[in-house]
């Protein structure tokens, strides 16, 4: 990547720290991705999103309070969305 190319701004949304750990340890061999914000819950996710405007969000889906799915709904479709879980039975939906 050269310098003048804009980096891809990340944020991450995960209620697990160790899961928010392996995904920056994974990103880390990507330069072109600038992870911008790790977030602990939804709440943090929106304030974050609507803050960063981010063009690129690790999102897990069962999450308390307000889950990934809520998240969306509120911040809208307006950046990829990359949804982690641990639960099968939602990767159809996230579909």
């Amino acid at each position: 990547m050269s310098g003048g190319e804009q980096k891809i701004k990340t944020v991450i949304v995960d209620d697990e720290e160790l899961a928010r750990k392996m995904l920056l340890e994974f990103l880390a061999g990507h330069p072109e991705i600038e992870v911008v914000a790790e977030c602990a819950n939804g709440f943090e996710a929106v304030k974050a999103v609507t803050e960063m405007k981010p063009d690129l969000l690790f999102l897990d889906i069962q999450m308390p309070k307000l889950d990934g799915f809520e998240v969306l709904e509120l911040i809208g479709t307006e950046r990829a969305v990359v949804f982690v879980t641990a639960y099968d039975e939602y990767a159809l939906r996230a579909f």
